[in-house]
């Protein structure tokens, strides 16, 4: 494993990168501590629509209130509007 401080670093970032992307283990350190490791980028994998499909199930009562959680907010609970906005 190799250690480079940090203006070390800056002045050899392109060497460093070419030893990192032939398997070379490299850790920049600043005041003789290490502060990072220098890594190749990994590619991540496509993700596929759809691969939790039946596997999140969402209860019934999900949209539905909740009167601690309205007390949480609100303080007292509060009554229940009618679907014409009156109680």
């Amino acid at each position: 494993m190799m250690v480079v401080n940090v203006s070390e670093a800056k002045a050899q970032l392109s060497r460093l990168i070419d030893l990192v992307y032939h398997g070379e283990s490299v850790t920049i350190a600043k005041n003789n501590l290490p502060l990072v490791d220098l890594v190749p980028h990994k590619v991540r994998g496509r993700r596929t629509l759809g691969a939790l499909a039946g596997l999140i199930q969402i209860p019934e009562d999900f949209d539905q209130e909740d009167s601690v959680i309205n007390e949480m907010f609100y303080g007292e609970t509060q009554p229940a509007e009618g679907k014409d906005g009156t109680n």
